[in-house]
């Protein structure tokens, strides 16, 4: 354990940064950050300037073109978990969760600090430069190890306290050093001593798990026999990858390098930083910092401690590591929202018009249309033909068996207007028609989309095509009743009348023609044969010509009138399937579309570090 005492001496100030006062209003976020959103983007991106003349309120200047950027990004991803919450498990949403979260503590806590851990292996000396980089003999140092066995925080301003409050350091723990000239440079910066990431004590590797998610920026310290170490690249840097504009990489104990083995070292070192695909901040492109120290000696302290003070000055660290916070929680939900596919905008409209033809063909829109019109020229027939004929349709309809006509009319049309009264078979084919048109809405909705979404439009599309089969029988029954069956009358032209006079004219001819002839047989009348024979003749002849004539002008009208009932079936049971599939369907795919909106914002930086 690390001997840690409350004496004042010589070394550093009393000064427990717990107890010290920010300068500023709002800064320990205790009357700032709820404010309004803004304010969390300009806390972590460093924007608070100090003090102001009217009572110690902070102002905030506009945001910059980076704090802006993030500020779009975290409500993007805001939006993004709202709207996946009911789609996606809660597992899946919690590394969004968590960026949220910490943004959000970030946010009234003081801007002007930027918080730097400094994290490495067992004896590789980083808290001997962790003592060297604050000037006095701070965190312990020694061979028994471990040696630190807890966070220990050094401040060189005040204001500090809420940033060590969120990292769980106690005040007893937390240091203030001596003002200097050299120390200057540092104002505003928080250094944090890490316990070992390889301890033995699982304790320690807790602590040091903990502190780097919530610290602005790491320093990691390697030494020239460790600094290949598995640990150290598969568990942190190479998932901290993301990670490289905030991240310094430090290669400890390069005293113990003789002539140019410490440049070799340090090649190679940055070789295996890339291949944990860290960028490199070289030749002016951002990035990790990489560079060889000696603690011990202070051989490119100096220089670490000039590069650290350049950082915190820029005050954009928590802006950057927040940053990359998001682009990590992107990447991972990159399969969720983003598939190989490119799914439409939305249902395409031959796929609305089979699922249309396929309800229409359930329903027995076609063969309903066929009735009517065949229900429309049986009409046209009985008030337009001969009544001669029409007896003899009577008489013969009288003599066929009552189940015999029945089942001619239902082959006639196809199918019943109850359909209830439908053979099994029939029904059956006709839900199967239904459940496969909805299949195949399903998949064509769900295809190029990513697997949970394309799951929510499979399960959106069979929620609504349950009951669909029972509300298009109930349409076939309300629409087609009037249609189907042989009794409905349907509406009558205009030009009925006319034909129905002339029908009658060519009955009263027959009538009287045979009359005036049987009246000559009789020696009623004066026996002249051609006049009344001619007028049988014509009321014979011109009967079925009339008729004909009729059947020949129906045409048209029951065409029309059938497929006018066609149509109205086919728009009612379109009508059903668009309620219960299609734009429940359509809802659920512009959800994704609002959420891939989203997404593409959030990404928007990731796509090019990642």
């Amino acid at each position: 354990m690390t001997a840690l005492t409350d004496r004042t001496d010589d070394r550093w100030d009393d000064g427990l940064i717990a107890r010290s006062r920010p300068e500023t209003l709002g800064l320990d976020g205790e009357h700032a950050g709820d404010e309004n959103d803004e304010a969390l983007v300009r806390a972590v991106s460093g924007t608070v300037s100090g003090a102001g003349s009217d009572g110690g309120k902070a102002t905030a200047p506009p945001l910059s073109p980076e704090g802006q950027a993030l500020r779009l990004r975290l409500d993007a991803l805001r939006q993004l978990v709202g709207l996946s919450r009911t789609r996606l498990d809660g597992k899946t949403l919690a590394e969004a969760g968590r960026v949220l979260d910490e943004a959000a503590a970030r946010r009234g806590l003081s801007p002007q600090h930027t918080v730097v851990a400094i994290a490495g292996a067992t004896g590789s000396g980083k808290s001997t430069l962790f003592n060297s980089l604050a000037g006095v003999q701070i965190s312990e140092t020694g061979l028994r190890r471990p040696t630190t066995a807890a966070p220990i925080a050094c401040s060189w301003s005040d204001g500090a306290a809420g940033l060590l409050d969120r990292l769980e350091i106690p005040g007893r723990l937390r240091r203030r050093p001596r003002e200097s000239t050299e120390a200057e440079v540092l104002r505003g910066m928080v250094l944090v001593d890490l316990p070992d990431l390889d301890s033995a004590v699982g304790a320690h590797r807790d602590h040091v798990d903990r502190v780097l998610g919530l610290v602005d920026a790491v320093v990691w310290v390697v030494d020239p026999e460790k600094y290949a170490d598995a640990v150290l690249h598969e568990r942190y840097l190479r998932p901290l990858a993301g990670h490289a504009e905030v991240t310094f990489v430090v290669l400890n104990q390069v005293d113990r390098l003789p002539g140019e083995s410490a440049d070799l070292v340090l090649d190679d070192l940055r070789r295996l930083l890339d291949d944990d695909g860290i960028a490199l901040g070289e030749h002016g492109e951002p990035g990790a910092t990489v560079l060889g120290v000696s603690a011990l000696t202070g051989e490119g302290v100096g220089e670490l401690r000039e590069l650290l003070g350049q950082f915190t000055q820029e005050k954009g660290a928590a802006t950057r590591r927040i940053s990359a916070d998001v682009d990590r929680a992107a990447v991972r939900l990159h399969p969720l929202y983003v598939a190989d596919g490119h799914p439409g905008p939305e249902i395409g409209e031959v796929t609305r018009a089979e699922f249309e033809d396929r309800l229409a063909e359930a329903v027995g829109a076609y063969a309903a249309g066929l009735a009517a019109e065949r229900a429309w020229r049986r009409n046209a027939g009985r008030a337009c033909g001969t009544p001669w004929l029409r007896l003899w349709r009577w008489y013969e309809s009288r003599r066929a068996p009552r189940s015999l006509a029945g089942l001619a009319s239902l082959a006639a049309m196809g199918r019943t207007s109850a359909p209830f009264e439908a053979p099994a078979e029939e029904e059956v084919t006709a839900r199967q028609r239904v459940e496969q048109a909805v299949r195949t809405v399903a998949e064509e909705a769900a295809t190029g989309l990513p697997d949970p979404w394309a799951q929510a439009v499979r399960e959106t599309a069979v929620r609504g095509g349950e009951r669909l089969p029972e509300a298009l029988d109930e349409i076939a029954v309300t629409l087609g009743a009037a249609v189907a069956v042989p009794g409905a009358k349907p509406p009558r032209p205009t030009w009925w009348p006319a034909a129905v006079l002339a029908q009658a004219a060519m009955t009263l001819l027959q009538v009287y023609g045979g009359l005036w002839l049987v009246g000559q047989i009789a020696g009623v009348l004066e026996p002249r044969l051609l006049p009344p024979v001619l007028l049988m003749v014509a009321g014979i002849v011109g009967g079925p010509l009339v008729e004909w004539a009729c059947s020949l002008a129906a045409r048209g009208p029951a065409r029309r009138y059938g497929q006018d009932a066609e149509r109205r079936l086919r728009q009612a049971a379109a009508g059903c399937g668009r309620a219960r599939v299609l734009e429940p369907v359509a809802a659920e795919l512009l959800r994704y579309r609002e959420v891939r909106e989203q997404y593409a914002t959030v990404a928007k930086l990731s796509t090019t570090r990642q």
